[in-house]
């Protein structure tokens, strides 16, 4: 067999695996896309109906009420919550309308109910101005928020069916039955107080009382035949107490034309009003908890998304990674060394060099400075070491969080760098501790520069993730000693260096200590010290 056969052999039995394994990937990150983005959708469907709901069963009820109280006792207290009300629930309708998806993501029924009940609303407004003017003395604007809170409620139903998360769906099912049983319940309550209320010769509206009835029973009929979960068993129990079955019977007695006496009608009145207070937690829980399914269910596909897609991406580089060796080393043996003496070079820079701040690590500063105190042998006299580190970095992190300890050491970085001089060495030397090593510098030529930067520092102003600015100070440690050829150990210098840096500290931070410089060594000792041959800057 000819090599360009084996070879285009060899190359075919290497790409043909990682081919296929990449089709399948491609397979796999498009389904998971796909059911991430679906349940993203399901989760923001699922917080606009939480959302809607509340409205409905909340703050348009809490408005009418409040208008109520005004138009039967106006007077400034009950003007002003009349005007809290109102604030309250724009400011939910506005949250409602911010939340929801784009029309695109809308079908033509749903898209239809939101505009009318945006011209509900309108009449919500004019109704507002209504009693602002006096127009509804004697009258009672709640009709208009009924018809409101009705259209709110068949906008909450008409996005239930738009959720396909089997679990979001059934929790949505308990929210909207939860929902319609609170609101009949209300309206059942709200119609047979004011008919009581108002003397024997008052007429029932029956019509009312038999819509709360209905929305009752298909609020029941929500939970019960869409979920068996703990809330909808707490309900069905609670309700089934002999209070509330009395309750119901006094309820079905004045649909039937019975008018009670006033000890049934407390004993009815306290009975509905325990139970909406009961309906009204369960329904904050039930939102509750669709947040919170939605949050971790989008949490657990997106860790699950990002998992494929680094598996695929590894899978991507891997596979080009083969095919371009095995294509190459096929050709040119000595280009495929090459490239593994380059990677190689690439995993030893990475590995001397701090990741979060750019800097040198230990190790390859260690390096560095070896190999500049070897070539200042013959030019530098003087060596200097600075050593600072930022002031109350603690605090930092304990009030804004790693992150913008991370942002703050980033920055300082920055600072640094672009304030020693360009042949100075840098290090983070640990934490929030940096190291500087100065060649051809005196003490005091290092304190100038440390001061240099010191002011550099104190002036800059850090931007946090959080989008808040802080400003942070450092205190400096110096010392220096001639430079020797027979001397490459700096680690003297670094414990000087760092009681001056104490001494700074003890001083009130945010300033710059020289420790005592070191005398040069006897010419004796430098003999004594050439003679002993190697070294090791490290001791």
């Amino acid at each position: 067999m000819k090599f360009e056969t084996i070879k285009k052999v060899i190359l075919a039995a290497i790409m043909l695996p990682f081919v296929f394994m990449l089709i399948e990937g491609v397979v796999v990150i498009r389904s998971s896309v796909t059911q991430y983005r679906n349940l993203e959708k399901d989760r923001q469907f699922a917080d606009v109906l939480a959302r809607g709901g509340s409205i409905a069963a909340t703050e348009i009820l809490s408005e009418i009420g409040a208008t109520r109280r005004y138009l039967a006792r106006p007077n400034s207290r009950t003007a002003a919550d009349m005007l809290q009300s109102r604030v309250t629930l724009d400011r939910e309708r506005r949250a409602f309308y911010a939340t929801l998806p784009s029309r695109d993501a809308l079908d033509e029924g749903l898209v239809g109910e939101l505009s009318i009940l945006s011209l509900a609303y309108s009449r919500i407004i004019a109704a507002r101005s209504a009693v602002d003017q006096g127009r509804y003395t004697g009258s009672d604007p709640g009709s208009i928020y009924w018809y409101a809170a009705l259209k709110q409620l068949a906008v909450v139903d008409a996005l239930s069916p738009l959720i396909s998360d089997p679990v979001l769906l059934e929790k949505s099912n308990q929210l909207m039955g939860i929902l319609l049983t609170y609101y009949g319940e209300r309206l059942i309550t709200g119609v047979g107080t004011r008919h009581l209320d108002h003397g024997v010769s008052a007429r029932l509206p029956v019509e009312l009382f038999v819509q709360g009835k209905v929305m009752l029973g298909e609020g029941m009929d929500h939970m019960v035949f869409h979920s068996s979960a703990p809330i909808v068993r707490d309900i069905v129990a609670y309700l089934g107490r002999s209070g509330q079955v009395k309750a119901n019977a006094i309820t079905d007695a004045i649909l039937a034309g019975s008018r009670p006496t006033r000890t049934v009608h407390d004993v009815w009145a306290a009975a509905q009003s325990e139970r909406m207070t009961f309906l009204q937690q369960k329904m904050i829980e039930a939102a509750k908890d669709i947040h919170e399914t939605g949050e971790n269910l989008s949490m657990r596909s997106h860790i699950h998304l990002t998992r494929i897609l680094a598996l695929c991406a590894g899978l991507l580089i891997l596979a080009t990674l083969v095919m371009v060796l095995a294509a190459k080393g096929l050709r040119l043996i000595d280009r495929l060394t090459q490239d593994r003496e380059a990677l190689v070079g690439e995993l030893r820079s990475a590995a001397q060099t701090d990741l979060l701040t750019g800097l040198y690590n230990r190790r390859g500063f260690e390096v560095a400075a070896s190999a500049l105190l070897t070539q200042a042998e013959h030019g530098s006299r003087w060596i200097s070491v600075v050593l600072f580190d930022l002031d109350h970095f603690k605090k930092i992190n304990d009030i804004n969080g790693h992150d913008a300890g991370d942002a703050v050491l980033r920055q300082v970085a920055g600072v640094a760098r672009e304030n020693f001089r360009s042949f100075d060495l840098l290090v983070r030397h640990g934490g929030e501790e940096f190291l500087a090593l100065l060649p051809d510098s005196t003490p005091d030529d290092a304190a100038i520069v440390a001061e240099r930067v010191r002011l550099a520092i104190e002036a800059a102003e850090i931007p946090l993730p959080s989008g808040d600015v802080l400003k942070v100070t450092a205190s400096f440690g110096c010392a220096g000693r001639p430079n020797e050829a027979s001397n490459r150990n700096f680690e003297d210098l670094v414990k000087r260096a760092d009681l001056a840096l104490y001494a700074a500290k003890a001083s009130g931070r945010n300033c710059v200590v020289s420790g005592p410089t070191l005398p040069a060594p006897a010419q004796e000792e430098r003999r004594k010290a050439a003679s002993g041959g190697g070294f090791d800057f490290r001791k």
